[in-house]
Order: C-alpha cells, then sequence, then structure tokens
C-alpha cells in the first residue's frame, strides 16, 4: 500500500485559487486595454465569480435573479450605468471641467460622467482597489443581466414572454404608477426574475430613489434589454480603459498633490514642526467628541455623551451638525476639502487654540501647553490607496530646498470591518495584518489594547486581522478557513496591511519618521460574512454603529492627550 496521502482540494483552496485568478485576469485585461465581460475575455471573470460565489452577492450562481446583491452593487456604481454598452474607465482627464454632470454613486465616492445614450465614464483616482472593485461588480451585474435574457427570449428569433413585453410597455411610458399599476407590474418583475411577489414587494422601495420612484422595474427592464441585444444580436457590452488611466496607475499622482497641499497648510499656520497625530478616521467622530460638549452645552455625565453623539448622527439633525462644525472652525480646526480627485478630505485640530474645559474626558494640560500637539484627521482611503496617501504624507517637505521631517508621534486607523466572531457594532483590536493571498504578515505593537475598550457595552475582540483584496469576492468557506486556521483572524477588511506597510518603510527604512512611532488600530463591526443575512448587502448599521464609532475615537484621543 501506498504511504502517500492523496489531498483533495478543500472548497476554501478553491475558493482562494478563484480569487487569485481573477486578480490575474483583471490586470490582463487592463493591461490589454479592453474586454466584453460576457464575450471570451470575460469568461474566466464570469467563471472565477460562479466558483467563488462571494457571500455577499448570495444567490449569483442559482437561475433566480439576485435581489440583496442587486441592489448592494447599484449603491456602488453610477445611476444609469444599466443602460450603457460602453463602459470607459478613465483618470481624471479634465471632465470636471466640462459641460458633463458628474453622477457620484450613493455608497461610493468617485466621479462618473454620462457621455451619451450609450457610454459611461467611471473616472478612477483611488488606485488599483478601485478599478477591481467595479469590474468584479460590473461582472455580477451582468451575469444577473444574462439571467432575465434567458428567461425572457422564447426562441431563436429573440421572441420575448409575455411578461417581459408588459414590464416594457410600463417602463418606456414613464408613466407615474398607482398602487394598482404598480402591483401588477411586479406581478410581471416576480416571474421575470424568478422571485415570489413578497419578496419583489420588499426590495422594490429599496431601488427608489426621489427622481425615479419606479427605478427597480427601470433597472431590470435595462439590464434585461441589453442582455437580449447581445443574446439575439451579438452586439456585446465593452469595458475600455483609457490609455491616460493605464500610464498613471500606480504612480502616486493624486496621492502626492493631497499630501503636499496638506504639507503647505500646515506650514502656512506654524504647525509643521510641532507633535503631528495622524488619525484616519471619519469627518465627525473627532470633531464632535472634541467639540460637542461646548457647542450644545452637554454637561450631562458621561453615560449621557453618547446620546447626544447619536443625535448628531442622525439625518434630520442638520442644524445640530452645523453647530459643532461652526465652533470647531472658530477654535482650533482646519477643514481642507479634497481638491487632489484623492476624494479624501482633511481636518487640522491645533489643540493650543481649543476650549479644553469643555472636552467631557480626563486631559492632561501639562501636553497641551508644552507639547501643544496637532491632530491631522483624514478621510477614509480605499484599498491600495492607503498605502498611497500614508507612504506620501510621510515623506519630508521641502521648504526653500530645505527637507522638514514631520514630527509624527502617532498613527491611528479606525475604521469598519467584517468580523468573524461576534456580530454587528462590536469592536476589534488587530495584533496583525494578514495580506489576502499572500505570506506577507505585519505585527506590531498595538497601543490599543482589548481592557481600554471592555466594559462599556460593546464586545471587544483581539487578534490578527486580513486585509482582503476586495470585500465584495469572500465566501464563508475561505472565512471559515481564516477563522478556524492557526492564523486566528478575527475580521477583514481592506486597508491595514497597506497603511502598515508605509508605516513601517517610513519609520524603521526610510526615517522620514520616528523609528518608534506609535500605532493604533481598532475597527467595528459593519457586518459578519459568516453569519446568513448579516453580510453588507443585508443593508447599515444604523445607529448601532454610533457606540462603537465614539468608544473608540475617545479612547484614542484619550492616549494622544494623556
Amino acid at each position: 500500500m501506498s504511504s502517500k496521502k492523496h489531498h483533495a482540494r478543500t472548497r476554501a483552496q478553491e475558493s482562494s485559487h478563484a480569487i487569485e485568478r481573477m486578480y490575474i485576469t483583471m490586470r490582463h485585461l487592463f493591461n490589454r486595454g479592453f474586454y466584453k465581460p460576457m464575450g471570451i475575455s470575460g469568461e474566466t471573470l464570469r467563471h472565477a465569480l460562479l466558483l467563488l460565489q462571494p457571500e455577499i452577492y448570495g444567490s449569483i450562481g442559482e437561475d433566480k435573479a439576485e435581489l440583496e446583491g442587486l441592489l448592494y452593487v447599484i449603491d456602488r456604481l453610477p445611476q444609469g450605468i444599466e443602460e450603457c454598452t460602453f463602459i470607459n474607465l478613465t483618470s481624471d482627464e479634465g471632465y470636471a471641467q466640462s459641460h458633463f454632470k458628474p453622477i457620484i454613486p450613493e455608497k461610493r465616492r468617485r466621479n462618473c460622467y454620462r457621455i451619451d445614450d450609450e457610454q459611461i465614464n467611471i473616472e478612477i483616482t483611488r488606485g488599483r482597489s478601485e478599478i477591481y472593485d467595479i469590474l468584479t461588480h460590473l461582472t455580477f451585474l451582468f451575469i444577473e443581466s444574462h439571467k432575465i435574457g434567458n428567461r425572457v427570449i422564447i426562441d431563436e428569433d429573440g421572441s420575448t414572454t409575455r411578461d417581459w413585453e408588459k414590464l416594457e410597455k410600463v417602463v418606456l411610458s414613464k408613466r407615474k404608477l398607482n398602487q394598482e399599476a404598480r402591483e401588477v407590474t411586479i406581478t410581471y418583475a416576480a416571474n421575470i426574475l424568478g422571485r415570489t411577489f413578497d419578496e419583489i414587494s420588499a426590495c422594490y422601495k429599496l431601488f427608489s430613489s426621489p427622481t425615479q420612484p419606479e427605478r427597480f422595474f427601470h433597472i431590470i427592464y435595462w439590464l434585461g434589454k441589453l442582455a437580449i441585444e447581445e443574446l439575439v444580436h451579438g452586439k456585446k457590452r465593452t469595458v475600455t480603459f483609457s490609455p491616460m488611466l493605464r500610464e498613471r496607475i500606480g504612480h502616486h499622482i493624486h496621492g502626492e498633490i493631497w499630501a503636499d497641499n496638506i504639507k503647505e497648510i500646515l506650514r502656512k499656520n506654524a504647525l509643521l514642526e510641532r507633535p503631528i497625530h495622524v488619525i484616519s478616521a471619519n469627518m465627525h467622530s473627532v470633531m464632535n467628541t472634541l467639540y460637542s460638549g461646548k457647542a450644545l452645552n452637554s454637561d450631562g455625565p458621561e453615560t449621557d455623551i453618547f446620546q447626544v453623539y447619536e443625535s448628531l448622527s442622525k439625518t434630520e439633525n442638520e442644524s445640530l451638525r452645523n453647530k459643532v462644525t461652526k465652533e470647531a472652525l472658530q477654535n482650533g480646526m482646519i477643514y481642507i476639502k479634497d481638491a487632489s480627485r484623492t476624494n479624501i478630505d482633511v481636518q487640522i485640530f491645533d489643540t493650543a487654540k481649543m476650549n479644553h474645559d469643555k472636552i467631557d474626558f480626563e486631559i492632561t494640560e501639562s501636553i497641551l501647553e508644552e507639547e501643544k500637539p496637532v491632530i491631522l484627521v483624514m478621510d477614509y482611503a480605499f484599498g491600495e490607496q492607503a498605502y498611497e496617501t500614508i507612504d506620501e504624507l510621510l515623506k519630508p517637505y521641502s521648504v526653500k530646498g530645505k527637507k522638514i521631517h514631520l514630527n509624527v508621534e502617532s498613527i491611528s486607523i479606525m475604521g469598519k470591518a467584517g468580523i468573524l466572531e461576534g456580530g454587528k457594532g462590536d469592536i476589534m483590536i488587530p495584533s496583525a495584518h494578514i495580506f489576502e493571498g499572500t505570506a506577507d504578515n505585519y505585527p506590531f505593537n498595538n497601543e490599543l489594547k482589548k481592557e481600554d475598550l471592555e466594559g462599556q457595552g460593546v464586545a471587544v475582540y483581539a487578534g490578527s486581522m486580513v486585509t482582503v483584496l476586495g470585500t465584495s469576492l469572500q465566501n464563508k468557506d475561505i472565512l471559515k478557513f481564516f477563522y478556524d486556521s492557526t492564523w486566528k483572524v478575527i475580521g477583514l477588511e481592506m486597508e491595514g496591511a497597506h497603511y502598515q506597510k508605509a508605516i513601517q518603510a517610513a519609520s524603521k527604512v526610510r526615517a522620514s519618521i520616528k523609528s518608534d512611532v506609535k500605532v493604533r488600530y481598532a475597527y467595528y463591526a459593519s457586518d459578519n460574512p459568516l453569519e446568513t443575512g448579516a453580510t453588507l448587502a443585508s443593508g447599515g448599521l444604523g445607529t448601532t454603529g454610533v457606540r462603537p464609532t465614539y468608544l473608540i475615537t475617545r479612547t484614542i484621543l484619550k492616549q494622544i492627550l494623556n
């Protein structure tokens, strides 16, 4: 008998291989300059995505339409993309100065331009991760599109079902529907999509917009129409990459402009040589933590401050948010609206100009009086863009031929991540970042500890985290492997390894900043992709995210100011 062990490939290994194949294919298609997603050139991408069957795309591998995944993708792509045969990915090539009106997707900050009835341009200024994100979503969209086409075409001549003809008549008439007409149209859509009346009724409102209440029917019709054009007439949709985008990608063009602008503003305000604490976070939590006490006169106990934060997070309370912003701008905050096309705004807080009495947690006055730290808050980066922005920010700044090294005392990263143990709103404290698809790992000494955040009404987990190539490319098998294996991964996100790679390069190799710079990482859970119905496609956090966001923010600020 042979002593050789027969090794069958596990589902996790197949999934990992599918992700690797997708990224190699996407880079190849990018270098080629164009491809047809539903043609031979897009076949590898489609097969890999169908093999992987990511949790976020739900029932992509089944005949019936995937509704939650469709909503997730539509929110991240420009409005009207379902109508376009030609999708062109460009760099910043001057469209902002043209008559074209920018279209910004609801859940992704990027400028898109509708060129004509058939073409839409998507501007890429945030690096390769953005291209991967878009191509993955487009592959899903076109697979779903062909499901509709295959269900409604009756014969080779292109004859279609009665349900399709009825839906087409409703969409093209553009008339406002009453409840009865809407329910009749939902019935047609349910038959076309292989879903129940209840399922379509439940998701229909989620697709609606103020300008397009019947948007769901519009999307389904155009996805089906273009699929029919491809299947019957061979008129295939095409994705192209502009020559300028192919030339510029990976050259840190936008990151360098962004970082130089920040350093120049620091210099003009005599802050360049002061101790600097960088925080990658949202544009509200640090400002609200430092200024809401004075702006809103909230003198209550600490437990009540979270109610203030929750009020500030509600859409209807814009006047409250404006009060806090006004107070901040008058007392030491400088706001830098992005003009570099990185889509990363910045806030600079000069602690020497702040009213310390109204900060509702203990601070060391001598630090503020003698060291006068500067807190620099940058909005979230996207994937590989994290490396570009931090790498450029930490480089010395040249003033009249003299290189000035920034006195960076600490770098803190907070954000949303998927959790593999626990649920939405829980907190993760990483001890290392592992880069998916490689053996690259970045262990570090995290200044934030599990005990710093425990006992405050939120569950806290500590361990390794995996930096994934894309949140929409994960399935339960591969995540279960990360969770169960000796990597002991507690969560997944897209930027950690990129941030740490840039920090280590600047502090340990290039000597751009001090070698013992303090680092802090903490994430709150936006979803648990191992739980059915708890993926990112199942909806946002709502007010669940308020407490963990501010707990992390307050802990970071307490460490900086003490």
